[in-house]
């Protein structure tokens, strides 16, 4: 028998196991249950482009601790989530994180285009004490679920879409210290509830114009608040007794809103107060503070209320006070001297008032004083001489008082004065002889100063606007004035001036806006040279002694009202268009003048038998276009018809900005050629029924750019919010296709409004010209609001949508690049040149667009004045009726060039209206005129445009004493601004000549 085999030992086999698990490769580590969670809504994170920001979210490693925005304890359980600004998309993550609740106290994805509604699930995460889910698309209602979050310390969801009540639990969240709901959607009240958070510190639910009611009384509750904000609310009723009891309160903002009754004295009682903003209320009584508790006060706002009573003197003793503002009430008594003792006030405001008595000398103690307004009062007495002291003093408003005596030559010592205003006074004596140099605003028109005008008023080189009107004042115009080359309006009218016009004026290459010499004793001719004033709108030489003939005005291409009336003018009236149909009225009292009989009978047959020419072939033209379109159309969806249907099955990015109940294939399935609405540059606008039989617009973009290029362009945009702008509801694309959906608007389009004959309210200037002040705003809203700009590329009519009682809205901004935010030294940001350029669409196209120059937002500029062209005219740009196919910008200049007047220009169904209306659309033109400029630089910024725009309907001052003066002395019909006062905007500012445009973009 052949011997048993060896028997291993136990310590062999143990010692062959271990050697074979040395000889094992590696187990690779697995991540953890929360990682594997992070990791799993990372891959769910198909809509935004935040992956790359996630790129060390790896598998590989045992757990999450190290990943960005992500913090662990000590344990290595997830206590942070932590990620800001980063394009994500898609919902809140509250289900695929829930191996997260356990451990989870921070949950912060703020500015991470997250859209949908806010899960009720995250009312799970019991440890949680922070939730900031601010910046953006979420919708719906606060769910009831995140008040079960009793560890809670600060919650922020401003700055979405929310919807509905701030819910009644909320008063369960007892730790919360910080309550963020501005700028949402909410609606109903402040509950009452609110009161029991006693640590909560900082309360802000403004720009909510839905939330109405009182505030509750129960707000004294909240004894640790620091911050109460509730501006741009519907808040009404009293505010409550109990807000005495926020003795931390610092800031109290609830402007722009609807509350009554009186500031409570109470208020006293809040002694860490910093900021009072309750203006643009409709709040009354006196103010009855005890302002010597309020010693950290450092701002006061009640402007635009129903105060009655004096101003406080007591206030001197909040001696950090730096901004004051009781404008616009029915405040009476004296300015308090005691007031300018407050070495850190920097601007005064309490104009529109009834405040009498003397402007005290002690404001010259005042020494930080930047802004004084004053105006609207009944002060009497004379500017003191000690207002020189003021240093820093920038802006002076004393208008429409009653003081008196000269302006004090110490007034020279206000080295950084750019804006006076002592308008409507009885001001006497003469113009002091040196005044700032750094002055661009003057006006002391309407009071009773004398003397001549010195040499001096030409060494103010900074000065755009001067009005002396309506004064005593005599001798010659000083040719020094030639020298203030950034002069644009200057009103001498109404004065005993007397000489000649000196030639030094036509000097002045900004002279623009008006010229008023009238109701003065000048004689002579006009000088030869005043034909290089081309772009002067408003000239008036009414009711003087001058004479000779009206050649040298034969040139201002750009005239809009000029009034020669009661001269000594002599010869024929220039050959002019403009010369044609001006008022007899504006050049009665001229015996010597004669004036033309006008265009004969056979130049009008001429004319309407090219209009019926120009009519026959613009009908055979539109026949041809509409025949090649549809064969374009046609043989597209040859060539694409199978892959639109077959882009459903492609992986789909979708981005909603707001909850909407559709999916891909409901639009898809509606993009057929009989739900086309509009054709563009850029795509093909469809109208989709959605099943629920809400209409959606959706665009169909050219654009062959990758998804990922796609989504870099639009993810900007879905922010965008203005009260003109088509909103941006979200947009989907796979490899193929690219779709951007907007909210549909019934009424059609501008270009609908103006080219089709049957549309109502075409004929209505009123109408057009609300589109025009519309359609500025928010192209102003994207060049200056946005940070970075957003230079739109394609403002035509057909993107300008009209809604509700023609409210325009404009589309198409998706296409928009974003500006690099790099600001050239002449204040316009540069666009990106590594993106391709915008195509614009033909017709409203700037120059630099063919030559390859820079775009930026002034080529949308260019756009919009051609916008406005089509409005006043009713031409599109590439009208086949015009002459010699021209283009509407061709026609307008070369019309121009020839001296004909501008109202042969405007649509035939504007014509005969009232002569103010007219006005207003000749006032249009000239800004039209401006904006289609060839070189970019001498076009007007946005912001510059809306304040031109605006004041062309600001209605005059004194508009009842103004017929007073028309029977003496008749002024151009051009409006003057109306002051208004704003504590925290930029508002425009008013002149008081009849024949000048307002200031504007002078901000408190």
């Amino acid at each position: 028998m052949p011997p048993p085999p060896p028997r291993l030992g136990v310590a062999a086999i143990a010692t062959w196991l271990l050697l074979a698990a040395l000889c094992l490769p590696p187990r690779a580590h697995a991540v953890n249950e929360q990682g594997e969670a992070l990791l799993r809504w990372k891959r769910s994170l198909t809509n935004g482009t935040g992956g790359a920001a996630l790129a060390t979210w790896r598998e590989s490693d045992a757990n999450p601790c190290r990943w960005t925005g992500v913090a662990c304890d000590a344990r290595g359980s997830v206590v942070s989530l932590l990620i800001k600004s980063v394009d994500l998309g898609g919902p809140v993550p509250a289900r695929v994180l829930r191996p997260l609740a356990p451990s989870l106290e921070t949950l912060v994805l703020s500015g991470a285009n997250l859209t949908g509604e806010i899960p009720g699930e995250l009312g799970q995460f019991a440890a949680l004490t922070t939730v900031d889910l601010s910046g953006n698309g979420l919708s719906g209602a606060v769910p009831a679920e995140l008040c079960r979050l009793g560890k809670l310390r600060s919650l922020e969801l401003h700055t979405n879409s929310l919807q509905g009540a701030i819910p009644d639990d909320i008063g369960n969240l007892t730790a919360l210290t910080s309550l963020t709901l501005y700028d949402n959607d909410f609606s109903g009240v402040i509950p009452p509830s609110i009161g029991s958070l006693k640590k909560l510190q900082v309360l802000r639910a403004g720009g909510n114009p839905a939330l109405k009611g009182p505030l509750p009384a129960e707000i004294g509750g909240c004894t640790d608040l620091t911050m109460l904000g509730l501006a741009e609310t519907g808040m009404s009723g009293n505010l409550p007794d109990t807000i005495g009891q926020l003795k931390k309160l610092q800031t109290l903002a609830i402007y722009t809103a609807m509350l009554t009754g009186v500031i409570p004295p109470e208020l006293s009682n809040c002694t860490s107060l910093t900021d009072v903003e309750v203006d643009n209320n409709e709040l009354s009584g006196e103010i009855d503070i005890d302002f010597p508790r309020l010693r950290n006060l450092t701002l006061f706002y009640a402007w635009q209320n129903r105060l009655t009573g004096g101003v406080p003197a007591s206030l001197a003793q909040c001696e950090g006070l730096q901004s004051l503002d009781l404008s616009y009430n029915n405040l009476t008594g004296p300015v308090p001297r005691e007031l300018f003792a407050l070495q850190n006030l920097t601007k005064l405001l309490l104009l529109s008032n009834e405040l009498s008595g003397f402007i005290p000398p002690e404001i010259g103690n005042c020494t930080n004083l930047y802004r004084l307004r004053l105006n609207g009062n009944r002060l009497s007495g004379a500017i003191p001489a000690e207002i020189g002291n003021l240093n820093n003093l920038n802006f002076l408003d004393l208008g429409s008082n009653r003081l008196v005596g000269p302006l004090p030559a110490a007034m020279s010592g206000c080295d950084n004065l750019e804006f006076i205003d002592l308008h409507s006074n009885s001001l006497s004596g003469a113009l002091p002889d040196e005044l700032p140099r750094s002055l661009q605003f003057v006006d002391i028109s309407e009071n009773r100063l004398t003397g001549l005008l010195g040499p001096g008023i030409g060494r103010l080189p900074e000065l755009t606007k001067l009005n002396l009107g309506k004064n005593r004042i005599s001798g010659g115009i000083p040719p020094e004035l030639g020298s203030c080359e950034k002069l644009q309006l200057l009103d001498l009218g109404d004065n005993a001036l007397s000489g000649g016009i000196p030639p030094e004026l036509s000097m002045l290459p900004f002279l623009e806006i008006s010229l008023n010499l009238s109701c003065n004793r000048l004689s002579g001719e006009i000088p030869s040279q005043f034909g290089t004033l081309d772009k002067l709108g408003c000239l008036d030489l009414s009711y003087n002694q001058l004479s000779g003939s009206l050649a040298p005005l034969a040139r201002l291409e750009n005239l809009v009202t000029l009034n020669i009336s009661y001269n000594s003018f002599s010869g024929e009236l220039p050959d002019t268009p403009f010369f044609q149909k001006i008022p007899l009225s504006n050049i009665a009292g001229n015996h010597l003048l004669v004036v033309g009989a006008g265009a004969d009978e056979t130049s009008r047959r001429a004319a309407i038998s090219a209009l019926k020419l120009a009519m026959t072939i613009l009908v055979a033209v539109s026949a041809f276009l509409l025949v090649t379109a549809t064969y374009v159309l046609a043989r597209s969806r040859r060539r694409n018809g199978g892959a639109m249907h077959g882009n459903a099955a492609e992986a789909w990015e979708v981005t909603l900005y707001q909850k909407l109940e559709f999916s891909v294939d409901d639009v898809v399935r509606g993009l057929t050629s009989a739900n086309v609405i509009g054709t563009g540059s850029s795509g093909v606008v469809y109208r989709v029924d959605l099943p629920n039989g809400e209409p959606l617009a959706v665009k169909k973009m050219w654009s062959s750019d990758e998804a990922g290029a796609f989504r870099n362009e639009i993810s900007a945009l879905g922010s965008i919010r203005h009260r003109n702008i088509v909103r941006l509801l979200g947009w989907g694309a796979n490899r193929s296709t690219k779709l951007l959906f907007y909210a549909y608007l019934p009424n059609g389009s501008l270009s609908g409004f103006l080219h089709h004959g049957s549309v109502k309210g075409a004929a209505d200037w009123g109408a057009r010209y609300e589109v025009a002040l519309g359609v500025a705003h928010a192209v102003a809203y994207l060049h200056h609001d946005c940070l970075p700009a957003i230079l739109h590329g394609d403002i035509k009519a057909m993107n300008v949508l009209l809604g509700p009682g023609n409210e325009p809205y404009l589309a198409d901004f998706g296409l928009a690049r974003v500006l690099s935010g790099v600001v050239e030294p002449g204040g316009s940001a540069k666009l990106d040149t590594s993106r391709p350029r915008i195509a614009g669409s033909y017709g409203y196209i700037a120059p630099e667009y063919a030559s390859m120059q820079r775009i930026t937002e002034k080529s949308d500029v260019y756009s919009f004045g051609v916008v406005v062209l089509e409005i006043l005219t009713g031409r599109h740009p590439l009208d086949p009726t015009l002459p010699g196919g021209m283009h509407l910008v061709q026609w307008v200049r070369e019309h121009m060039q020839a001296k004909r007047g501008v109202a042969e220009l405007l649509d035939p169904r504007l014509r005969g209206k009232q002569e103010a209306q007219v006005q207003e659309m000749l006032q249009v033109f000239a800004v039209a005129m401006l904006c289609i400029s060839h070189r970019a630089d001498d076009r007007p910024a946005m912001k510059d445009v809306v304040a031109l725009l605006k004041e062309v309907r600001r209605p005059p001052e004194n508009a009842v004493d103004e017929g007073k003066e028309q029977a003496r002395c008749a002024t151009a019909p051009c409006s003057a601004g109306q002051q208004r006062s704003p504590a925290r905007s930029a508002l425009p500012m008013g002149g008081s000549s009849n024949c000048s445009f307002a200031m504007s973009d002078y901000s408190s």
